[in-house]
């Protein structure tokens, strides 16, 4: 009698899966190597018919691995097999090539046994595995099934051929088991016809199905992945050998339905049933000598496309989608250091924050790269101005051909340039003129102010940091106040020649220990007014040193990542001022996120190259962040704020600066009167 041949099973590695994998080595894994349960299917063998010779070409016998492979609960589709299987991803291609595959594969290998010997189980007859070196720097993946399948010697035969099943048991029959195994599927069962009836069993209930039955008339049935007419699929060899270990009397013979018929064919449809039917048997020679519970040897690598024993190869980089190859590189770089230094980071929280930018000049240009790199996925400039010759040199954002014709809007080239960098990026840009204190508004330009003022309302509600780049001082006036009575996030960039400035402004109330930290204008007892009239050449450009703005920009995107990763967000401490190491050991643990301290201002002196932090707090009357200011914008809206546009002792009363010039003022003339008279004596 001929020798079985099984089909044995190939892999089928749905795209999804290689995304699920990236997911898990990136969020899950990372540097771990354990073992991870793996989730696949298998469903009754395909053929599909030659059009020219009409001949039906048998398809693979697939296992299939999709997007939910490492689901806790994956879906099975209806009338298909669960296998669980073992995965181990290995974090160099050196660990990958020289795992000790032998043993990876025995240890499963023995764990199916026991299950078969000790629990009397068919679970886990179908457990696969599946090893893994994923280049997520390249998108290749290297990869190596293995279904472990028991050998028996001496090998099945199969007495005679391989027939359909209609033929010999009957299509009434093969109708019962189709509605049984439709209410209630399963990959392994038993089939009994008694008393004209057909009846099915879990294949664990062996002795007790088959009581009256005579051995001949036993029928044990599978889930066929094969489709080839003489090869039974690879689910077969284990269920022989699991009936062999348990049932010694099926070595004499052992009747076989291969099922391969989800759908139940029509009466007298000729060739409509697809399972075979087969009677095998243990050939003849003699046994190994060994217990009968002696786990035997077992095969089951899957060979690669070169009909090899070795890995197979993935390569997704030629056929992905460019922009999708950018997101998830950009995500991957960020992941990583989540790996080793920070496991704590928050990255989704950093990548969902919309981020507002008032100026696109040098500090914009500079904020927006830092931003992308930290996978800040919305980005909105605001700004007034065109592009100069003198800009693409300093602002990374824009080119020569940008400065011609006039020169396109800065901002709306500068968003543009943005998604050109990187395509997943929401970059958008508003070319906007904000009204500043000093800078009366004619009657003409009232209601093009109040639509600028309305517009730039809209964009501090719809995000939720803002950056304060331009080159005035009373340019950040409006701003100031809009994001203290919005509850933003508000991060200020100022620089000087060789100084800069970087500041977070405090919340508008105060935190948990009583604090409030102060604005842009805190410091001042001045109201801001306009410093751009009557300006010389040096003073109308922004003259620094020329790596100063993209320090500056660094710290202050850098700023607001430490600032998201604290616990209190906007209401963050800063740490106590620090005259010595000493005091520096000191800080507060609740003054510091993952990423560190959160500074409330830094001055950075480059000429000594030195940071110095400060903390400044909130001043009752302040003419950006009070609450008097806040309040009257508040009731009054863009009246108010038309009051302080053009009327440059509005501020000064309002927030009651006036009263305090007098009293200083008066205070400096008492203190002259004194002197004076002590000059008598």
């Amino acid at each position: 009698m001929p020798i079985v041949q099984f089909a044995p099973f190939q892999s089928l590695v749905q795209p999804a899966f290689w995304h699920a994998l990236t997911n898990l080595k990136i969020d899950v894994l990372r540097l771990s190597d354990d073992a991870v349960p793996v989730h696949a299917t298998y469903a009754t063998g395909r053929a599909v018919k030659d059009r020219e010779t009409g001949k039906e070409i048998a398809l693979g016998c697939n296992l299939s691995v999709g997007d939910d492979a490492f689901a806790a609960t994956p879906h099975i589709p209806q009338s298909a097999v669960h296998a669980q299987g073992s995965f181990k991803n290995f974090n160099t291609i050196e660990d990958f090539k020289n795992a000790d595959k032998t043993a990876l594969f025995n240890q499963l290998s023995d764990e199916i046994w026991r299950s078969v010997v000790d629990d009397k189980s068919t679970a886990l007859l179908n457990r696969f595995l599946l090893i893994t070196f994923a280049d997520l720097k390249k998108y290749k993946y290297y990869y190596w099934f293995a279904f472990p399948a028991f050998v028996t010697k001496p090998a099945w035969e199969i007495d005679g051929d391989w027939a359909g099943a209609h033929d010999v048991l009957g299509e009434d029959a093969l109708s019962a088991i189709h509605t049984q195994l439709h209410q209630s599927f399963r990959p392994f069962f038993l089939i009994r016809a008694t008393g004209g009836k057909t009846e099915i069993a879990p294949v664990e209930e062996y002795s007790a199905f088959f009581a009256n039955v005579p051995a001949d008339q036993r029928t044990v049935g599978f889930v066929d992945p094969s489709a080839q007419p003489h090869n039974p699929g690879w689910p077969l060899r284990n269920l022989l050998a699991y009936l062999l270990a348990l049932h010694p009397e099926t070595a004499q013979g052992v009747r076989v339905v291969c099922w391969r018929d989800v759908e139940a064919s029509a009466p007298g449809t000729p060739g409509g049933w697809k399972s075979r039917f087969g009677v095998v048997k243990q050939g003849a020679g003699d046994a190994a000598a060994a217990s009968a519970t002696a786990r035997p040897a077992a095969v089951g690598w899957e060979k690669n496309i070169q009909s090899k024993l070795g890995p197979r190869v993935a390569d997704l980089a030629p056929m992905m989608d460019p922009t999708r190859l950018a997101d998830q590189a950009v995500d991957l770089n960020l992941k990583l250091m989540r790996w080793r230094i920070l496991p704590a980071l928050d990255l989704d929280k950093v990548a969902n924050t919309r981020c507002l930018l008032l100026g696109a000049g040098t500090l914009g240009c500079y904020v927006a790269r830092t931003l992308m790199g930290w996978g800040v996925r919305t980005i909105t400039f605001v700004d007034s101005a065109r592009v100069s010759f003198s800009n693409p040199v300093r602002q990374p954002l824009f080119e020569f051909e940008d400065c011609l014709n006039g020169g396109k809007p800065k901002a709306a080239c500068a968003a543009d340039r943005l998604r050109k960098v990187f395509p997943g990026v929401n970059a958008t840009g508003h070319s906007l003129s904000i009204p500043m204190p000093g800078h009366p508004i004619p009657p003409a330009s009232v209601a093009q102010a109040r639509a600028d003022v309305a517009k730039l309302e809209g964009l501090f509600d719809a995000h939720d940091v803002v950056f304060l780049l331009m080159d005035s001082r009373e340019s950040r006036w409006l701003p100031t106040v809009l994001g203290a009575a919005k509850g933003k996030i508000v991060l200020n960039a100022a620089l000087g020649f060789d100084t800069y400035l970087v500041m977070r402004h405090g919340a508008r109330t105060e935190d948990k220990r009583g604090a409030r930290l102060g604005c842009y204008y805190c410091n001042d007892i001045v109201a801001p007014t306009d410093s751009l009239t009557d300006r010389t050449l040096d003073q109308m450009c922004t003259v620094t040193r020329p790596g100063l703005a993209s320090i500056a920009a660094s710290t202050a995107v850098e700023l607001l990542v430490s600032v998201l990763q604290h616990p209190e967000g906007v209401h963050a401490p800063a740490p106590p001022p620090q005259t010595n190491n000493a005091d520096a050991s000191k800080a507060s643990a609740d003054t510091e996120s993952i990423l560190g301290i959160v500074p409330h201002q830094l001055r950075g002196f480059l000429a000594q190259f030195r940071n110095v932090p400060i903390v400044g707090p909130a001043y009752s009357k302040c003419t950006g962040c009070s609450e008097t200011v806040l309040a009257a914008y508040e009731k009054d809206g863009f009246d108010m704020l038309l009051r302080a546009f053009n009327e440059t002792e509005y501020l000064p009363a309002l927030t009651g600066l006036d009263k305090l010039y007098e009293e200083a003022q008066a205070a400096l003339e008492a203190d002259d009167l004194v002197d004076a008279e002590e000059d008598d004596f």
